[in-house]
């Protein structure tokens, strides 16, 4: 019997004849199904390129990031190692011969961003240090004995070679299977030492690997804090018991705090573990340094828009701290520029993109001319400058030729001089222009920043600044400078230096020149004989009179100097959006990239229970607005009917509600017998969408009445 239930089964019936699959190209996915859009496979490559960039430096600063506590966690290691071997005084002074050595390593709350750390902190281990050393995670050791399993096998896997059985997955040695337990370790370990004592009879204490002559144990738990409390403390005890015989050493991947540890394990437990804690860098300073790298700079074509890098950043701070996922977003908006921008084949090197431009098709140049910023420029030239541009294609690519140039050099321009105004205004009170750079420069691609109250308050914070305050934010604004070769960062870095100089001869002035200070009072002629009537005059005239102070020479120098800081601020910080052609190398769909990165469940399920043609494009579920087709599947029928319903619905109503609706679905005549009756397949379909929206939290039973199922949710759709 034919039903229109979504609940029936989805089954996979193989084709009588096999069809070759169409293999697409790759530059097809870039012409969006246009014939006449060219450059496809170039716009890949060089998106390809590009990301190719972006993964190597990110890995390259997690590396640099890492290093330093990865290093002290190895060093940490590579003592309790050498305590072991050694069991002298040094053992004991540092750790008693019945605790284990655990390294806290508190990483932060970006939870996926960990993944990263502990795979180079085991392959560094393995490396120099010990091939005993394995993870295990929360979701895989729900019990002592799933931990105890995952430990062993992945500890006798590593380094060992077992020739007669390398399919069995089972743990065991050449003739005898063992058991899950630490007491099967420690004869597994045993004789593994004996094994390596016969290779390597080198009585220094090391080995033909560079470990040491009985390397640790190196047990990583990933994530602490999931992990069951009583499961690890049964783990830790049962070690401890083997401390004498197993070097154990134990790493805790710890997300939230160090106290963490004594809320999760006793006293009793605790005590029997040496433990060192160890702190990564805050998530916040990495975000920083990936910005600094790959967004604020020359050397990357690829730019955001001030909607786009909020969006990225917003995700970061409120839903996960991870630099990963937001590198994996920077990684979409270059893929969705690609594809959606035919212009961009120019966002490459200078000399590439020269090059492209020479070569612009008709149509390219065609779509050059409906750029907005293109079109703006056009609209400020002479009217023969502008016929020319609209008529000539020659003309159009050599004027963009030059917009390419000028929008290299801007970038060359903008970085340095933003980098010089973060660093005078990122330690004044209440951080005026934000405290982290890329808040100022999402204010200075939105709007002119000098025009902002904001920009205003900061610079009226700067001449309160005393004079050893001001020379040190002007020599790092110089020390930002000096790398820069552009000629107009080079006479810039001059001038800077120049007030520097200027502000340190003021030290062999005297103090009278500095502090001078005119007073212009006629209080000297109450010296004379008078009458009451000209003191009177006199009085009123002193109380008149204000107090002038003259300028010293270090206020009109300092004056002078953030005059000219607000001049290179006006000049080189003007908004992206006024560079003609900037939508070749700025991505700006910010909406795309929120539908992508920041999904809403709820209000997607919502739509396809109330709309479902729009997911199952259907041409028969076309309908108007707030009513849902009687053939639609079962579910979104339930859903529509119980949106009518109060906070209590009346389960043999809506089912009878339901009956009458599918019977029209299946063309019953509405004066017959059977039309609205429920019959069992009818009641077996409602009982199940009812299930269905009973999942999907809709509804749910309710004690009040036993026929009845208490509405969750509140209005349409």
């Amino acid at each position: 019997m034919s039903t229109s239930s979504v609940s029936k089964g989805c089954f996979v019936f193989k084709p009588g004849s096999k069809k070759r699959k169409r293999t697409v190209a790759i530059d097809e996915y870039f012409t969006d199904g246009s014939d006449d859009c060219g450059n496809g496979r170039e716009r890949f490559n060089i998106c390809q390129t590009l990301w190719e960039k972006i993964k190597m430096d990110t890995e390259v600063l997690q590396e640099e990031l890492n290093t330093k506590i990865l290093d002290s966690l190895l060093d940490f290691i590579k003592r309790c190692t050498s305590s072991f071997q050694s069991r002298t005084d040094d053992w004991t002074s540092h750790m008693r011969a019945s605790e284990i050595p655990t390294a806290a390593l508190v990483l932060g709350v970006n939870v996926p961003d960990h993944d990263v750390t502990f795979q180079s902190l085991s392959e560094l281990l393995r490396k120099s240090v010990t091939p005993f050393a394995v993870s295990v995670q929360a979701k895989e050791c729900a019990a002592l004995k799933n931990l105890m399993q995952k430990v062993l096998e992945r500890l006798m896997g590593v380094g060992v070679t077992l020739e007669d059985d390398e399919e069995d997955t089972g743990i065991h040695l050449p003739h005898k299977k063992v058991s899950c337990s630490v007491s099967a370790l420690s004869q597994w370990y045993k004789s593994m030492m004996k094994t390596r004592a016969i290779k390597s009879p080198d009585k220094t204490g090391g080995s033909e690997n560079g470990f040491s002559q009985s390397p640790p144990i190196i047990v990583i738990f990933k994530d602490f804090e999931a992990f069951n409390p009583r499961v690890l403390q049964d783990f830790i005890l049962i070690c401890n018991r083997y401390i004498q015989e197993l070097p154990f050493i134990f790493i805790f991947g710890i997300a939230t705090s160090p106290s963490t540890i004594q809320h999760m394990l006793p006293h009793s437990v605790s005590s029997l573990l040496c433990i060192e804690l160890f702190q990564s860098l805050p998530c916040t300073q990495h975000l920083a340094t990936v910005i600094d790298k790959l967004i604020l700079t020359s050397q990357f074509p690829f730019k955001l828009s001030s909607k786009v890098l909020q969006v990225l950043v917003s995700i970061f701070l409120y839903h996960d701290f991870s630099v990963r996922n937001f590198v994996k977003g920077l990684q979409l908006a270059l893929l969705e520029h690609f594809h959606s921008q035919p212009l961009s084949v120019l966002c490459c090197g200078k000399n590439e993109a020269l090059l492209y431009a020479q070569k612009l098709s008709h149509q390219d140049v065609e779509m050059v001319r409906q750029l907005p910023s293109f079109m703006r420029y056009v609209e400020n030239q002479e009217p023969q400058e502008q016929v020319h541009l609209l008529t000539s294609d020659e003309g159009v690519r050599e004027v963009c030729q030059r917009f390419l140039k000028d929008l290299r050099k801007y970038h060359k321009n903008y970085y340095p001089v933003l980098k010089c105004l973060h660093s005078l205004t990122s330690s004044l009170p209440k951080y005026p222009l934000g405290k982290q750079i890329r808040e100022l420069h999402i204010y200075c691609m939105e709007k002119n920043v000098w025009e902002t109250n904001e920009y205003e308050s900061a610079m009226q914070l700067l001449r309160l600044l005393a004079k050893d305050e001001l020379v040190l934010s002007l020599r790092k604004c110089a020390d930002i400078l000096k790398p820069d070769k552009t000629k107009k960062m080079k006479s810039a870095l001059q001038q800077l230096e120049n007030y520097i100089a200027k502000f340190e001869q003021l030290d062999s002035m005297s103090i009278e020149d500095l502090c001078a200070e005119e007073v212009t009072s006629p209080g000297k002629d109450l010296q004379k004989k008078t009458d009451l009537f000209q003191l009177q005059k006199t009085l009123l005239e002193m109380k008149g009179t204000r107090r002038t102070k003259k300028i010293s020479p270090f206020e009109l120098l300092r004056n002078e100097a953030l005059e000219f800081i607000d001049g290179l601020v006006r000049s080189y910080l003007t908004p992206p959006e006024l560079q003609p052609l900037n939508e070749v190398c700025y991505y700006s769909s910010s909406g795309v990239l929120r539908r992508h990165l920041n999904a809403t469940p709820r209000t997607s399920i919502q739509t396809a229970l109330s709309h479902p043609f729009y997911y199952l494009q259907n041409e028969s579920l076309k309908t108007d607005a707030g009513t849902v087709s009687n053939s639609a599947p079962d579910i979104c029928i339930a859903y529509k009917l119980h949106l009518e319903c109060g906070r209590l619905i009346n389960l043999f109503d809506w089912l009878e509600a339901y009956a009458t609706v599918t019977s029209a679905a299946e063309g019953k005549d509405p004066d017959s017998e059977d039309y609205g009756k429920v019959d069992e397949l009818k009641h077996a379909r409602f009982i199940q969408a009812v299930s269905e929206l009973e999942f999907l939290g809709f509804v749910k039973s309710t004690k009040q009445k036993t026929d009845h199922v208490a509405r969750l949710t509140w209005g349409g759709c």
